[in-house]
């Protein structure tokens, strides 16, 4: 950086634009979308450097990150604030640009000073909004609708355009209300590199953990339904942002080390074709994994092909046991389904927390001198004295569900036209920035938790305020870490 730009950045922003980030702090906090293409347009202007837009885009939900570049701004000097119109206006923002620009003697009315101060911050803090006293005591208006015939309407709270339920009704007469689609969040899947695993937490984690350390770590397939045959499958809308999920799941995986393949719009047959396809292919022999990835409109314990037809999931888990995929076993095996498991919307209840967790002690019998006994195919040449040993006939699996099912209530998955789906984004922010030193189980944890804060929001319809609620099953007997970056050297 040269000089002459080193010392306007001492100077930092005018001060009329600094009044007005502060007069549209609340708006900007709450309704700004801090994806990666407005941080690369204030880094090819040097507003902010590469440590700043790494701990921006670090920060786990789209206030926390408004919040972060908000403090930064102000310091960057007096190019910033254009540079930051512009990028307003280069991402579709352009409601926003118009708020900062407007003048204050056009807003109608005064519009209180809501002051965004950097300070020392606790260790875990992010960074605060500090605001007046009288601004702490009532609640901002969550709505501010801009009307604009024939266009998309932008909200205060949530912008981003035609999220939509992956639920569907079997052979259900469709409504007018069955084909809208509603904003329903402002979050945006992130595409910060994948952060890598250290030297030392490897050689610490290693020999308790699954074997992970081949190049490729294993075979990865994604198969996303995104367009449906009017025909054969009439109740069956186009899921879209579906590309979006899976093009999201490419990227996270190939920075894993995956060798990815992508399938998209398959009907039930071509999809188990394609997975008996995979489940033969001879490589996995010399990898530690795979990862399988269905995405396309479902019901409880099955997904849609193209035609409509259903493919039920317990086959899917079938086809990859240690009986019908021998190369695996032993080796953990991932799947993500994002699909519905029921048509039922969650709306969400008043919090009241939960009893403690408890944990019923394991019971196991042992019935020794039985294993081998009569079976002659269980014993190998030269070793008839030992019985081989046996493995379970389903192991070593973890399996990701977008949405819960219970005993009651099956529950419909949440999609972002734009951004893609809820569960999609999470699990692609949290590998992201935890996979480095955080096991599978622990971040489908994470993955969870970021679920349960999400809130759907499209006023005046059965959407308003919709959650979902994602859950995870697993039959992994160690720890398992991805290692992201990481070869041993030998």
């Amino acid at each position: 950086m040269n000089v002459r730009w080193s010392k306007m950045l001492e100077c930092g922003m005018l001060e009329r634009d600094r009044r007005a980030l502060r007069r549209r702090s609340s708006i900007l906090i709450k309704q700004l979308v801090v994806d990666e293409l407005l941080i690369q347009s204030l880094q090819a202007d040097d507003i902010l450097t590469e440590s700043m837009a790494e701990s921006i885009m670090a920060e786990q939900t789209s206030q926390k990150r408004s919040w972060r570049l908000l403090l930064f701004l102000p310091k960057r000097g007096p190019r910033a604030f254009s540079s930051f119109c512009s990028a307003l206006r280069e991402t579709e923002q352009q409601h926003l640009y118009e708020l900062l620009t407007q003048s204050p003697e056009k807003d109608g009315k005064d519009t209180p000073v809501e002051i965004i101060q950097p300070e020392e911050e606790p260790e875990g803090n992010t960074g605060r909004l500090v605001m007046p006293t009288t601004e702490k005591k009532r609640e901002v208006s969550r709505v501010l609708v801009i009307p604009q015939p024939g266009l998309l309407q932008r909200c205060v709270d949530y912008s981003l355009p035609l999220p939509t339920q992956e639920e569907i009704a079997a052979k259900r007469a469709r409504t007018h209300a069955d084909s809208m689609e509603f904003s329903l969040d402002a979050d945006s899947p992130i595409n910060s590199p994948v952060l890598p695993c250290t030297p030392d937490f490897y050689l610490s984690h290693c020999h308790q953990s699954y074997k992970m350390n081949s190049s490729p770590r294993g075979l990865a397939l994604v198969i996303s339904n995104v367009t449906f045959d009017p025909c054969a499958a009439p109740d069956l809308d186009p899921r879209k942002g579906g590309e979006v999920d899976d093009e999201v799941l490419r990227k996270v995986f190939t920075e894993l080390d995956y060798l990815v393949t992508v399938h998209r719009d398959l009907t039930a047959q071509g999809m188990r074709s394609c997975i008996e396809n995979f489940c033969r292919r001879p490589d996995h022999r010399t990898v530690d994994s795979c990862v399988v990835c269905l995405l396309s409109h479902g019901v409880d314990g099955a997904i849609y092909g193209t035609d409509g037809q259903l493919l039920q999931l317990d086959w899917v888990f079938k086809s990859f046991d240690n009986a019908h995929c021998p190369l695996l076993q032993n080796k953990p095996k991932i799947f993500f389904i994002q699909a519905c498991r029921g048509e039922e919307m969650d709306c969400g209840v008043e919090q009241i927390d939960g009893p403690a967790r408890t944990c019923s002690p394991c019971c196991e019998q042992l019935d020794a001198g039985r294993e081998g006994q009569g079976d002659a195919h269980s014993r190998q040449r030269g070793d008839m004295g030992r019985p081989r040993i046996k493995l379970p006939q389903r192991s070593d699996m973890i399996c990701g569900f977008a949405s819960l099912k219970g005993q009651r209530i099956c529950t419909a998955a949440m999609r972002n036209t734009k951004r893609g789906s809820w569960f999609i984004q999470e699990l692609n922010t949290t590998l992201r920035l935890q996979a480095r030193d955080t096991h599978l189980a622990d971040i489908m944890v994470q993955v969870n938790g970021r679920i349960k804060e999400r809130e759907g929001y499209a006023p005046g319809t059965a959407h308003h305020r919709c959650k979902e609620m994602s859950e995870f099953t697993s039959s992994l007997c160690k720890d398992l870490y991805l290692f992201p970056k990481y070869q041993p050297q030998y």
